[in-house]
């Protein structure tokens, strides 16, 4: 059961393993360019469970909202409303040879932590910050999405909602029966850092399920250019397998909230089936 997400980049993944494989190392026989695609297939298979979360406001241009370069799946989106503009108050001693006048206008899609949703009383407001200024978006209605993309999760509240404003996901980007606006939208980030290196998740069970994939295919290419690797390529064959039902298991494995959400349903299902069917029932006609 994962709880707090930790991430690493894939070369300081590389280094653990280089220090494992030192005589390899040492010999300039490990190239990263053949392991990047070993990593990613990890990452695949472990699911979008470890993906990063992200959230950002976008500008809603002729009907069109483009998608971040870093989009995976949506989790959900929301059209913001009017937003207020505060900037922090100058302190202390400043000193400025050069003022550069700052612009208003849309803050960077590429920082996330800079926009997060929060909830002021019965309503949702989603905050917005850069080193100028911070935003305070009203969330305004929701928006109905068709469910005829990939890119959509499958309990997304999107595809149930009812709203007249309706969209579609289509080529990056997002396709609405509104003309401008800004769309607060919460999705599933590829594993890729701001600068577009390669993240893993870093815990304590994973990591040997990276590390064993990686040294399985550094071996089977030295097996493949005529090196006697074969007991040292079945002795870690044998420990991928174990280190990768560990990790399946971790991460698959529901956390507390997930599972009360579960217990949840399954008690408002049975409701529906046992209780439910005697509340209109009138026992005065047994009398």
């Amino acid at each position: 059961m994962l709880t707090e997400l930790k991430y690493r980049t894939f070369n300081q993944l590389l280094e653990d393993v280089s220090v494992d494989f030192s005589m390899y190392a040492l010999e300039n026989m490990i190239e990263p360019q053949q392991l990047i695609k070993v990593v990613q297939r990890v990452n695949y298979d472990l699911g979008l469970r470890i993906n990063m979360t992200k959230e950002v406001v976008l500008e809603v241009i002729n009907s069109k909202v483009r998608l971040p370069d870093d989009f995976s799946v949506l989790n959900y989106a929301m059209l913001c409303g009017s937003y207020t503009v505060t900037q922090p108050a100058m302190s202390g001693t400043h000193r400025e040879d050069v003022v550069v006048p700052f612009i208003p206008g849309p803050l960077d899609p590429c920082t996330p932590a800079n926009t997060c949703l929060t909830q002021c009383g019965d309503l949702l407001q989603v905050i917005q910050k850069n080193q100028f200024e911070t935003r305070t978006y009203e969330i305004n209605t929701v928006i109905s999405l068709d469910n005829n993309s990939k890119t959509i999760s499958c309990d997304c509240p999107n595809l149930t909602w009812k709203s007249p404003f309706r969209g579609q996901l289509k080529n990056g980007y997002i396709l609405l029966n509104l003309e401008t606006g800004n769309l607060y939208v919460n999705y599933q980030g590829t594993m890729e850092d701001e600068e577009g290196n390669l993240m893993v998740l870093d815990n304590p069970y994973v990591n040997e399920y990276y590390e064993y994939a990686i040294k399985q295919r550094l071996l089977e290419n030295l097996y493949m250019n005529g090196e006697d690797v074969v007991q040292k390529l079945n002795l870690i064959e044998q420990r991928l397998r174990a280190a990768r039902n560990i990790a399946l298991s971790l991460v698959n494995t529901p956390n507390f909230a997930e599972m009360y959400k579960m217990w949840e349903m399954n008690r408002k299902a049975q409701n529906g089936k046992y209780y439910d069917m005697f509340k209109s029932y009138n026992y005065n006609s047994w009398r």
